[in-house]
């Protein structure tokens, strides 16, 4: 639900050719009229938030690209943002400006991150889908090691098979890469990157999956413990890092693309299908924000400009938040959206 004050909507009819996202194919555009919006606010409870009318512009006019990746915050409070284009790592500010970018090399397939403190300096993990591969970077973009498709996993007959969308860091440097995009395993590597197992796979029981497609390490409990956006069984499920089954949830959730954590124990998940679920310490669904009105429109990549209207996602990729609990979210967006959610006082 939300709510505009002083509004005028000017709507007419559109048509949308459905795209499924991932693949490598060109999204079509989908042209139609947009609304004009001035203020608009989302969520109740103690999750409301105000919807910040064209955050995240890229200087002149210019677009950000193919926002098809994930998003971190570092200790400086600036969003790095993972496009298509030769700024793989975009970084704006907390108000929105263009800070820097790198990643030129890496265009084109930059889809997982997450960012770490090691030694007193911030480091980004990042998954490259089209390179079929992992890599360690300074948050100024020097790559420091890359690790390639897990061969030893006996999983593979070749590095196309493999594409990685998400990667996560345990405390004590175990990393864990998710194949969304390719053959739907999560692997495991020691903090040297010596290759330990596989989970998962293909398939709808518990402990399978359709498209893992974003990680997160779930420090919620008394022990930590890897989430897994399990996108195409509309769930997320929860493993102990060796890889044992735990628990899933699958209620009120369409394409779970990436989850993030909140105050009070509670979780963010950016569904493809047109929403942000705010999950409660049960995980249970609290609040959804900005779900489109258009079913068309659910997970489409090619939504035209002109038909953006604030209050409204079209296909959230991923989101995270601030200190201040301010949400960020990603669009997978032919042009590029990235989009603020103030935080409201309770």
């Amino acid at each position: 639900m939300y709510k505009t004050h002083s509004v005028l909507f000017a709507l007419a009819a559109a048509s949308a050719l459905i795209s499924q996202e991932g693949t490598k194919e060109t999204a079509p555009v989908v042209a139609s009229v947009a609304a004009s919006v001035a203020v608009v606010e989302l969520g109740s409870g103690a999750h409301r938030y105000r919807w910040v009318h064209d955050w995240g512009r890229l200087p002149s006019g210019k677009e950000i690209g193919n926002t098809h990746g994930c998003m971190v915050i570092d200790k400086s409070g600036r969003i790095l943002v993972n496009t298509d284009t030769e700024h793989a790592v975009l970084m704006f500010s907390p108000a929105g400006e263009v800070v820097g970018s790198f990643g030129k090399e890496y265009g084109g397939g930059m889809h997982g991150m997450c960012l770490r403190v090691e030694d007193q300096h911030e480091v980004l993990y990042l998954a490259h889908t089209s390179r079929h591969e992992v890599l360690k970077a300074t948050i100024e973009g020097k790559v420091l090691w890359t690790i390639g498709w897990p061969e030893a996993s006996g999983i593979y007959e070749k590095e196309d098979q493999y594409n990685p969308t998400a990667i996560a860091v345990a405390a004590d440097g175990r990393i864990f890469v998710a194949d969304g995009y390719g053959r739907s395993w999560v692997h495991s590597y020691d903090s040297q990157r010596k290759y330990l197992k596989s989970f998962g796979g293909p398939g709808t029981d518990k402990g399978k999956f359709q498209t893992p497609h974003g990680l997160l390490l779930d420090n919620r409990g008394k022990e930590p413990l890897l989430l897994v956006c399990d996108r195409a069984n509309h769930r997320l499920q929860w493993f102990t890092l060796d890889g044992t089954y735990v628990r899933m949830m699958d209620k009120d959730l369409r394409l779970p693309c990436n989850a993030w954590p909140l105050a009070d124990g509670e979780l963010a998940v950016a569904d493809l299908e047109g929403r942000v679920s705010i999950l409660g310490k049960d995980d249970k669904v609290m609040v959804q924000l900005g779900d489109t009105a258009s079913k068309a429109l659910q997970g489409v990549n090619g939504v035209a400009r002109d038909l953006w209207e604030d209050g409204m996602f079209f296909a959230p990729h991923s989101v995270c938040a601030d200190s201040q609990g301010n949400l960020f979210v990603m669009d997978w967006n032919s042009v590029g959206r990235i989009t603020k959610l103030l935080k409201l006082a309770k």
